[in-house]
Parts: structure tokens; C-alpha cells; sequence
């Protein structure tokens, strides 16, 4: 897919053949070596692992740095000081391709491997929440358009779920979600809080007159108390959720799934977090996850060509493959056939 990466990104069209151009050689490392985003990371992580144990190469070595925090290393240059891959729970972004282009990683290879759902969780030990993306956008905004019918922003008033909407509990808005590096937040800051603040008229209109503007209205979210970055440790939220009945915790679907028996998804415009719902796009809060190679380094570094023919194996990630029992949502077939054939024929293997 390397080819069509600036192009479907909708950049232009002389960024989309740089791609072309060759990185110098890595040098020869013995493992794998692949960081980015902690929604991802599970399911990297297994495949990591079937691999090892199933082959002669060494099992990769994977970190969870977040996708912003991923691509940084990525793009910082090609060689055996580089990692190979990067999970990312979103797509590149132009500035990040811009920054690998200038570091010499000028052959990218882009691999969607399947779609998450975002979930707000809470404690099993407490009732299920229902919830509206205006009423996430109003609980954790940093400003808000003033309750009182102004025209002018107001600091966020909200300290109460029930101060939102009397038909919510009366506990106090406490929610703990991922950094700024996160793929994860960029995720949910674009279709849960954008989804919320495009409810109202003024701050929908602001996105045709003054984007920087509607950007600052719509993606900020709370920093007084109410949202807690809790860092990349998606099962760290889960085990304080566990012990903080009240709270909520912001993550992928899938570390909704592992932890069923100790919390719970709120719906949310009256779907719930299910398998089924994000995979027919009727959850509003869901997104594709991607893995990303550098062409430079296969055929230096061993094994990445088999890893990714491994993860891209119906075995793998399709509907009955063994990432499904992880949590991973598979693409469509012919979605997936795609991305099959297009990085087979990148890695020149006959498996199709």
C-alpha cells in the first residue's frame, strides 16, 4: 500500500511519490522490533508470540509508547537504532509523514489490520450508563457554550453527571482517559467530542469560518480535575475503574472484552460497545487500527516478511481468526482481501 499512502491521505501528489524512493539499508539486527499504540498492542502482541513460538526467528520485541509516541520513533530515521514497525490506532498524519520523509524513512508500508471501538466504562458495581456524544462533549469540554443562552464560551460548569442532564447519576464527573500522545484520545476527541460539539449550531458553523477556532472549542478537553490522563496502560484504567465505582475510563473495545466481568460500556446515542455494532459502523465512537512497516528494513531484519505475512493470514485476523478471541473487529472480506494482496505483493510471496 506504500504507493497510495500520501494519495489516499488526500496529500499531494508529489509527497505521494516520494514515497517511491528507497531508504538506505538497515543494519542486521536479530528481532524485530515494534512500539506505537497501546490498543494495538494486544494484538500485536499475540501474534508476536504465536510467531516466535512457531518459527526459527526471534519473538519481536513490541513497546507500548503510544501511536503519536510510536510514529516519532518510526519516523526519526531507517536502521538497525530504528524500529521496524509501529502500531498506530489512526492514520498518519501529513506532519508525521513530512517527518519521516525528511529523516530518509521514504518507503512506507501501511497494513489496516482490522476496526476498535472506543468505550466509556465504568465499574460493574455500578449502574450502566447511557449517554449522548452532546452530553460527553458537555462533561469533559474545557469550555462550553454558556448555559444561560450567551453567545461566549464559558469555563466548563459541570461538576455533576445530573448537572448535565437530571435523568444522570449525581456523582461527580471523573474520567480517565489516555495523554495527548495517545491514538486512542485523537480518536475520541474526533467522534465523540467533535460529535457532541457539532450538536450545537454556533460551534457547527465555526467549522466553515475559523477552523483553528471550532478546533479549540471542540477538541479541548477538561484540565481541571474532571478528565485524568492516566499514561498508555489501558489495563491500569480498567483496574481503577475496578476500584472506583464512580469514575469512567476512556479505552479500546478490546480491553472492554478481556475485563467483562469487572466493567461495563455505556451506550452511547443508544448503541451499545458491542462486537456487532462496531463492525457495521452503527457505534458511533469507532475507528480502524494500522500497522506500519519500513520497506528499507525487510529482507535485512529477519523475519519481518513471514511476521507480516502471519498477521495478515485469514488464520490471524479474519472473522474466525485468533486475534477475533482478542477483541480485534475484522474488516469486511474485500476490505481485507485488499490489504492481503496488496502486502503480498509488496513482500513478493506466493500465498495468495
Amino acid at each position: 500500500m506504500s504507493a497510495n499512502l500520501a494519495t489516499l491521505a488526500g496529500w499531494p501528489a508529489a509527497l505521494a511519490g516520494l514515497l517511491l524512493l528507497t531508504a538506505g539499508p538497515a543494519q542486521a539486527r536479530e528481532h524485530i522490533h515494534i512500539v506505537g499504540s497501546s490498543t494495538v498492542y494486544p494484538f500485536t502482541t499475540v501474534v508476536a508470540e504465536k510467531f516466535g513460538r512457531a518459527t526459527s526467528f526471534k519473538t519481536p520485541i513490541i513497546e507500548s509508547t503510544g501511536s503519536g509516541g510510536g510514529l516519532k520513533l518510526f519516523c526519526a530515521g531507517a536502521g538497525a537504532a530504528h524500529p521496524d514497525f509501529t502500531n498506530s490506532s489512526r492514520r498518519i498524519k501529513k506532519s508525521e509523514f513530512r517527518q519521516c520523509m525528511e529523516n530518509g524513512v521514504t518507503d512506507i508500508i501501511e497494513i489496516k489490520i482490522g476496526y476498535d471501538g472506543i468505550v466509556i466504562a465504568n465499574s460493574r458495581r455500578a449502574p450502566r450508563m447511557a449517554l449522548t456524544r452532546r452530553e460527553i462533549f458537555l462533561a469533559l469540554a474545557k469550555d462550553i457554550p454558556s448555559p444561560d443562552g450567551g453567545e461566549s464560551p464559558v469555563p466548563n460548569p459541570y461538576r455533576t453527571w445530573r448537572d448535565i442532564n437530571p435523568d444522570l447519576p449525581a456523582a461527580a464527573i471523573e474520567v480517565l482517559g489516555p495523554p495527548p500522545t495517545s491514538g486512542t484520545r485523537d480518536a475520541f476527541v474526533e467522534l465523540a467530542m467533535e460529535g457532541g460539539c457539532q450538536s450545537f449550531k454556533g460551534l457547527a458553523a465555526m467549522r466553515k469560518t475559523d477552523q483553528r477556532a471550532y478546533q479549540a472549542a471542540c477538541h479541548h478537553l477538561r484540565e481541571d480535575g474532571a478528565f485524568v490522563e492516566t499514561g498508555e496502560n489501558d489495563n491500569l484504567i480498567v483496574q481503577k475503574l475496578a476500584a472506583t465505582p464512580n469514575a469512567f475510563g476512556i479505552f479500546g473495545f478490546s480491553f472492554l472484552d478481556q475485563n467483562a466481568d469487572q466493567v461495563q460500556g455505556a451506550r452511547v446515542d443508544g448503541v451499545a460497545p458491542e462486537f456487532e455494532n462496531i463492525a457495521d459502523g452503527t457505534y458511533p465512537i469507532s475507528r480502524p487500527l494500522y500497522l506500519y512497516a519500513k520497506a528499507a528494513h525487510i529482507g535485512v531484519i529477519p523475519g519481518m516478511r513471514e511476521f507480516m505475512a502471519e498477521l495478515t493470514d485469514e488464520d490471524t485476523w479474519g472473522e474466525e481468526g485468533y486475534l477475533t478471541d482478542r477483541g480485534l473487529i475484522p474488516m469486511p472480506d474485500a476490505e481485507r482481501a485488499q490489504f492481503r494482496r496488496a502486502t503480498v505483493e509488496r513482500l513478493r510471496l506466493d500465498l495468495l
